[in-house]
């Protein structure tokens, strides 16, 4: 019984910064809520407080950020950075776009738990969510 009510890991997918390219991000919450996760979509050209608070008002127990802009360096800090100010240092952090393998690290480095690149399968990121996120609450 105890199973059944509990509840469900809720995802925040957010397009950071002046990226005007949402597909990817799109079809990846598509996959998650397929998959039985709750998930909110932001939209396009968030700041990385707006992420933080909607993190933090939609109490969420993770974050997937899409970034195809190449602004991967300057926007995952930014919004890690963000989520600490509010107090939401155990919402799990991951991302995906257009990153080079020199620069995965450096986000790994900064907090972010995983980063997927182009050609990533959808099952591949949802069978990382399922291991890697559960309810915080």
């Amino acid at each position: 019984m105890a199973e059944a009510s509990a509840r469900k890991v809720r995802i925040l997918v957010a397009k950071p910064g002046l990226d005007g390219h949402d597909r990817g991000a799109k079809v990846v919450a598509r996959a998650l809520r397929d998959a039985g996760f709750e998930v909110v979509y932001t939209g396009l050209h968030q700041t990385p407080e707006m992420i933080a608070n909607a993190a933090v008002q939609e109490d969420v127990d993770g974050v997937g950020l899409s970034i195809m802009s190449g602004a991967h360096n300057t926007l995952f800090p930014a919004v890690m950075t963000a989520l600490s100010a509010k107090g939401a240092n155990d919402v799990v952090v991951f991302g995906g776009g257009i990153i080079p393998e020199g620069d995965m690290q450096r986000l790994r480095d900064c907090g972010v738990k995983g980063v997927f690149t182009p050609g990533t399968t959808l099952e591949t990121i949802i069978t990382w969510v399922k291991e890697n996120i559960q309810p915080r609450g």
